[in-house]
């Protein structure tokens, strides 16, 4: 008996959980905790504007500014989890956002480049390929010592096609793709969505992950 696609609905359901939940923690960040924080935040300003005594009124300043601090982390940590833009403009501005949080965190550079006209996907699809492509970004950042890297979003007749490129120090892929759960989830991704992951790397060349979706 065939059980691929019971086990294909059953990791679908998983991952769409996930991202329930990755979005209401999200949502929760950014409204609850964060409008919290930033309520707090101007009364510490209220009561630095009325404190007269210097001292006190220096450490009520640091606390106010330590608390600003954690409101910016809090609202980016939002971001990372899960990009507004992502549902209200798309996957090209969600990506653009994301990769200026990327490089101030990481400190690496990335360069985008998109050919052809743009065609308007699936939000599931939208989410897969975000989720991928913040992978892909992470594992660079912490693995691949480099500080550049490009991707390339290739819209054609029938398909898109997205290049993640670093030029870092590569590694072996067989055994990479036996010890790393990142590397097996976003081939499992692209499988959920009808999509295509290839990976290919040579030590000392770098690495280069290939994403390929239909289009109807």
């Amino acid at each position: 008996m065939d059980t691929q696609p019971v086990e294909k609905n059953i990791s679908s359901y998983i991952i769409q959980s996930q991202e329930d939940e990755i979005k209401r923690i999200a949502l929760e960040l950014h409204e609850g905790v964060g409008q919290t924080l930033y309520s707090l935040y101007n009364g510490l300003q209220l009561i630095e504007s009325a404190i007269e005594q210097p001292a006190m009124k220096g450490y009520v300043g640091e606390m106010a500014q330590m608390l600003e601090k954690s409101i910016q982390e809090i609202r980016l940590l939002a971001v990372e989890l899960h990009p507004p833009t992502l549902i209200t403009l798309g996957l090209l501005p969600a990506i653009k956002s994301y990769l200026k949080l990327y490089t101030s965190t990481y400190g690496v550079v990335v360069d985008l480049e998109s050919s052809g006209e743009e065609v308007r996907i699936s939000e599931r699809e939208r989410i897969t390929l975000f989720r991928v492509c913040q992978e892909a970004l992470a594992n660079i950042a912490r693995y691949a010592d480099t500080m550049k890297v490009k991707i390339t979003f290739k819209w054609k007749l029938g398909c898109l096609s997205i290049l993640v490129i670093d030029e870092g120090k590569g590694f072996d892929v067989e055994k990479g793709m036996n010890q790393s759960t990142g590397l097996a989830a976003m081939r499992e991704r692209m499988h959920l969505i009808g999509g295509k992951w290839t990976l290919s790397s040579k030590i000392g060349e770098g690495t280069t992950i290939k994403l390929d979706l239909p289009l109807v």
